[in-house]
């Protein structure tokens, strides 16, 4: 679970600047790309609210939950499932409130997991996208729809982005992993350029006391 909650943070994160360096293989994907990261690239922080849904028909998997997130630069804090997940662009601490545990490592470097500097370095290495041209409408918005493929062998085959075309804005993001699962994460609440205190962005025993921390680094 972990792992599918950063892949919605650093997309968020990245998605200011990660797409200057794609090598897109659709002008028209590229065209629209480069209108939203002009638009995203002047946030100086986000607030986002967001469904999160995890379908696997062969495991008979259909699970639904909401969370909410801000981001500000490589900084983001997540609230999903029971998790809150932290992370100061260096360090990543996940607090699982059920155990009463906190697992801390450093920004991954695993190849299935995205961060916001490795999308920034690697994204025109790793990655096409081209336009899902019959793709024009989702849950009664008008949307862009855009394909992001790996060019190397990955847990995920494919990813989906959907933008909305009034507003140029990320609306929602599918994963759709090697063993059949479907991963969807769709926005409900985009908040711009809001205060943020930075504090919010590194583990603090204060708020969590008593949990049994577990560094992992």
């Amino acid at each position: 679970m972990r792992n599918l909650v950063l892949w919605l943070i650093p997309f968020f994160v990245a998605f200011q600047t990660a797409f200057l360096f794609a090598q897109s293989r659709d002008k028209q994907a590229s065209e629209i790309l480069d209108e939203v990261i002009s638009k995203t690239k002047s946030y100086k922080s986000m607030k986002l609210e967001f469904i999160y849904k995890m379908e696997n028909p062969e495991a008979n998997i259909n699970e639904t939950t909401t969370g909410k997130a801000v981001v500000s630069d490589d900084s983001y804090r997540v609230e999903v499932a029971g998790q809150t997940i932290i992370s100061d662009g260096k360090t990543l601490w996940t607090v699982i409130s059920d155990a009463e545990e906190v697992q801390v490592n450093d920004v991954s470097e695993n190849d299935d997991v995205f961060t916001p500097t490795k999308l920034l370095t690697s994204y025109n290495e790793q990655y096409k996208s081209k336009l899902l041209p019959k793709v024009t409408s989702l849950h009664g918005k008008n949307v862009y729809g855009l394909e992001l493929t790996p060019y190397q062998k990955k847990s995920y085959d494919r990813v989906h982005f959907f933008i909305e075309k009034d507003k140029m804005q990320l609306y929602q993001i599918e994963i759709f992993d090697r063993n059949g699962s479907k991963y969807t994460y769709q926005i409900t609440k985009f908040e711009t350029n809001v205060q943020v205190n930075e504090k919010s962005f590194s583990f603090s025993e204060k708020e969590f006391p008593g949990f049994y921390i577990i560094d992992m680094r």
